[in-house]
């Protein structure tokens, strides 16, 4: 197998897409429009792979053909296409792999060195869009086998990391300065939720979680709610439903976000499919009761899973005046009864 990051130039050129879906090839990806084989598909294309690789038929779905090929740098991507290069040999790190993957596309806690490793390969919070720091681990690597050298696209982000999965995957810690401060970010947010200080209610006949943030989260290090995501992992952790509207405490008010579930732009199979709601109703009926005069409720696409905000003029996330009761009561009609603090429910 050999790897080529996707250029117009393999238009014509038979291949495997891995995770992303590019023309004139076989497609082992979660991507929507893929056309993975039924009795490989997964909720992460890292599984996929790895369904692909353990398969006595693998010789079959891949159609003797060696070109494998991606069309952007991500976790799942990079572990995907490994995976696909290494064959069988892959499926020893089999848990870690998917955890990572799930992590990375999905916003997801299945295990510590699982985030430590997304964290590594790309950055924390990649799914905000003001993240452009790109990969640790080839940032890394470029220093010390390029010292002239930067990565500034993903092509060379892929020549850089695909050769050091394993020893990243064999040893996590050793790799601790690529993923301590995220790590640190995401384990924060995580205790937030533990000791209560964050909290989700789920309100079931609504599918919608009200998810309250503790505002200490988004303290120090020049992190602010307005410019940055919301700790992600910790939420979907807790959150369950089919929306979350994430309130975050401020003076003078609250800063809010509507999202999916993370995993919702993905063709999942175990995780179930969301449908996006029309929220034109909601967020006059929000607009009407604003108090502030500051901002605006407003549909917003600018992240995978981002459903609607609270944004001033400029775009950015102001203060609204309404508590989140009257949100949700908007939200739902005036029907919602929580069922409990998930904090609680996830341990029963």
């Amino acid at each position: 197998m050999r790897f080529e990051f996707y250029t117009d130039a393999l238009d014509k050129t038979p291949k495997l897409s891995i995770d992303g879906t590019v023309p004139n090839s076989v497609h082992f990806s979660h991507w929507e429009g893929n056309e993975t084989p039924a009795e490989l598909k997964a909720d992460t294309s890292t599984e996929i792979a790895l369904n692909l690789v353990a398969s006595p038929d693998r010789d079959s779905f891949t159609q003797g053909i060696d070109l494998v090929t991606n069309n952007h740098f991500d976790c799942d991507g990079v572990l995907s296409v490994w995976t696909v290069m290494n064959g069988q040999r892959a499926l020893e790190f089999r848990d870690l792999l998917i955890a990572a993957a799930e992590a990375g596309d999905f916003s997801e806690h299945s295990s510590d060195d699982g985030v430590r490793v997304s964290i590594a390969i790309q950055g924390a919070e990649q799914s905000s869009p003001n993240n452009d720091d790109g990969s640790p681990l080839a940032q890394m690597l470029a220093g010390r086998e390029f010292a002239t050298r930067i990565v500034d696209n993903d092509a060379v982000a892929y020549e850089l990391a695909l050769p050091e999965v394993e020893r990243l995957l064999t040893n996590v810690n050793a790799y601790e300065p690529l993923w301590r401060d995220g790590w640190k970010a995401v384990a924060d947010a995580l205790e937030s939720f533990e000791s209560g200080r964050s909290q989700v209610r789920w309100f079931l006949d609504s599918g919608i979680s009200l998810v309250t943030l503790a505002p200490e989260i988004f303290s120090g290090g020049g992190f602010s709610p307005t410019r940055h995501s919301a700790p992600f992992t910790a939420i979907s952790k807790y959150a369950r439903g089919e929306l979350f509207l994430i309130a975050i405490p401020t003076k003078g008010g609250w800063f809010y976000r509507l999202d999916y579930p993370y995993y919702s732009w993905a063709e999942t199979v175990v995780r179930p499919r969301i449908k996006r709601r029309d929220l034109s109703v909601a967020l006059h009926a929000l607009n009407e009761r604003e108090a502030s005069g500051n901002g605006q409720w407003k549909t917003d696409h600018s992240e995978m899973t981002s459903a609607a905000k609270f944004l001033d003029e400029s775009g950015s996330l102001t203060p609204s005046r309404l508590h989140p009761e009257h949100v949700l009561d908007a939200l739902t009609g005036g029907r919602y009864e929580a069922l409990d603090d998930l904090r609680r429910l996830t341990h029963a």
